[in-house]
């Protein structure tokens, strides 16, 4: 075992820099204690070889541990401080890595990462280069899984149990679900096969009655039951329907039952339900005061009180958030949809004026979005709120359901683009792309606040088929007023007395950059037009016109290169006649590491400095001057 400084409990008094210089100075760098240095565990073997007396120690040091570094970095909190024992009694009871210990997400696995040998590793959480927020495979071969998109665990650990079988290893599968991703779609696709095949797959419940908000629909009910039940082997339930075995309700904070239960799991040899109840944020009081979402996720926050450290700025949720109330309080019709994340993507003060108009589906987007369109049917215009990157679950029903029926359905993206230190999962990279494709869809990405309050009211004034609004997990930016709009498309920049060199066309919140790299450009001598589009797909035939007036086009988006709304752009120019280069700076079609928001753009290219280098590259490798240029094919004027 390695002992390691234990952290400030909460409400502590912290050392002064003289008291760590002289702990350091006699060599034992960690501030005395009534018990002395906090042993933690560096593998899974030293934990199982702890006396079951030293666990309820261990797990208030793991507590202490998790506070005290996720205060400094922004985490999932409260959901990892639920499973604390829980993950203690999992690893003393299962062999990891040789049995497979799948989490459901990576909220719950910060205690796992603990046990696992990267507790030295948390001061770097979800910093570049650091530790992942998430299990990763590339940090540590206890991790599984990293896909932290809920609700897929079973099906993982159905694909395990399967591949162990036919190899003939004897190795066992766990999987750890939460109540709120057992209402998703794909879930119970997984428990109908596990059932039925009857393979010794372990299914851990971890129930604590929430996702961030309290878990929706009639599952949570028959669990509630259950857990008022108080039998140790109810006699039937929705799981003994589908074959499995049943123990439970266990509870979820008492380690040696938890053992318990788990090696009579184990024993089966069949398909099994260990229901454990928790409570989300356990043994941090701001946590389990938190009634909104146990501190689900926090930024970085004063761990004696749980608040932020800093006041934030209005960010692009809570400009939506506002816009949407203000909407409700005029349109009767108007209703929202959600999975399972009302307060994160902005639904509150919705949901307070109008309860009745918000509808939860439980982390099911796919159910969500055809609920939307079976609303649309029905004479109401439903607005759909998800993170970007959780749309990609309900494709087909975006463009089999919503679309094919042109129904007037509005979806707003939070947190597209780079979302920073979530890291690969939760990048909303692929909306621009995709969204792009289907048929009669509207897209916009607003630049700024002003443009996202006019183009939401654009977007649920449209009757006529779907639209999408995007917008990024960032603190919202200064407006950005234009100097002209020409057919909706909404000039920013034009160098006075220069040729038409340069046009950057910025997609969204894009223009900052783009603007900045006008500057530089100017300076130089080189004319550049700054534009952007508002509603960034289908194309503005206006703006393929503007792009052949310039000697190069330069499409700048925070979504993927390839594909999106640039290689859109090029492609209508083809199509026109235009022979001007048209280039497209994007970000890689690969899974992006987690990292600040910022740092991780600029990698990409997407900063002023980098859009002015590639634009200069551009016009140095033969760009043709504007003299040279063929009429193009529309004589509107855009100048």
């Amino acid at each position: 075992m390695t002992a390691i400084d234990p952290p400030s409990r909460a409400g502590e008094t912290r050392p002064t820099t003289e008291e760590k210089s002289r702990r350091t100075a006699t060599g034992t760098g960690v501030p005395p204690t009534a018990h002395g240095p906090l042993p933690l565990p560096g593998t899974p073997a030293a934990l199982r070889a702890l006396r079951p007396g030293r666990l309820d120690r261990l797990a208030a040091g793991i507590r202490d541990l998790l506070v005290d570094r996720v205060s400094a970095t922004g985490g999932h909190l409260g959901a990892s401080l639920g499973v604390v024992e829980l993950t203690i009694a999992l690893h003393r009871v299962f062999d990891s890595p040789r049995d497979a210990i799948l989490f459901d997400t990576g909220h719950q696995s910060y205690p796992h990462k603990v046990l696992t040998g990267r507790a030295r590793e948390f001061a770097t959480l979800r910093q570049q280069g650091g530790l992942s927020g998430y299990p990763s495979r590339a940090e540590s071969a206890h991790d599984w899984i990293e896909n932290s998109h809920a609700s897929t665990a079973l099906a993982y650990a159905d694909g395990l149990a399967k591949a162990f079988h036919l190899r003939g290893a004897a190795r066992r599968v766990v999987a750890v679900v939460g109540d709120g991703a057992l209402t998703g779609g794909l879930a119970f696709e997984a428990l109908n096969n596990l059932g039925a095949a009857g393979r010794p797959v372990i299914v851990v419940l971890n129930d604590n009655t929430r996702s961030y908000d309290p878990s929706a629909g009639a599952l949570p009910a028959h669990l509630a039951r259950l857990r008022e039940s108080g039998q140790v082997t109810p006699d039937r339930n929705v799981f003994t329907d589908l074959g499995f075995a049943y123990l439970g309700p266990v509870d979820g904070h008492d380690t040696p039952a938890l053992e318990t239960a788990l090696r009579r799991a184990a024993a089966l040899g069949r398909p099994v339900v260990v229901h454990a109840v928790t409570t989300k944020g356990k043994g941090y009081a701001p946590a389990e005061a938190d009634t909104d979402d146990r501190m689900h996720a926090c930024g970085v926050i004063d761990p004696a009180t749980g608040r932020p450290r800093t006041t934030g700025k209005p960010t692009w949720t809570s400009v939506f958030a506002a816009e949407l109330a203000a909407l409700g309080g005029e349109r009767e019709d108007l209703v929202a949809l959600t999975a399972a994340m009302r307060l994160p993507v902005g639904l509150g003060p919705f949901s307070r004026k109008f309860p009745d108009r918000v509808f939860d589906s439980g982390i099911a987007e796919q159910h969500a979005v055809t609920s939307a369109a079976g609303l649309a049917m029905g004479g109401l215009h439903p607005v759909v709120c998800l993170y970007a990157t959780f749309l990609n679950r309900a494709f087909d029903q975006v463009l089999m359901d919503v679309a094919l029926h042109r129904l007037p359905v509005t979806f707003v993206l939070d947190r597209a683009g780079v979302t920073g230190p979530d890291g690969p999962s939760h990048h909303g990279l692929w909306d621009l792309a995709v969204l792009a494709r289907v048929p009669g869809m509207r897209v916009a990405a607003p630049r700024d606040p002003a443009r996202l309050r006019a183009l939401l009211r654009e977007a649920v004034e449209s009757g006529d088929g779907p639209s999408t609004v995007r917008f990024p997990k960032a603190a919202a930016a200064a407006d950005i007023d234009p100097l002209t709009t020409m057919d909706g498309i909404d000039v920013l920049h034009r160098s006075p007395h220069a040729p038409l060199d340069v046009l950057l066309v910025a997609i969204g919140t894009t223009a900052g950059a783009c603007l900045e790299a006008a500057r530089l450009l100017a300076a130089r001598g080189i004319g550049v037009t700054v534009v952007d589009p508002r509603w960034v797909a289908p194309v503005n035939p206006a703006l393929v016109h503007l792009a052949g007036r310039h000697r190069i086009a330069l499409s700048v988006e925070d979504g993927v290169r390839e594909g999106g709304i640039g290689a859109l752009l090029a492609q209508h120019a083809t199509d026109a006649g235009v022979t001007v280069p048209v280039h497209a700076l994007g970000l890689p079609t690969r899974f992006l590491a987690h990292g600040e928001r910022g740092a991780l753009l600029s990698a990409a290219g997407i900063s002023g400095p980098a859009i002015a280098d590639t634009a200069r590259r551009l016009l140095e490798h033969g760009a043709p001057s504007a003299a040279s240029l063929p009429a193009p094919s529309s004589t509107r004027s855009t100048s």
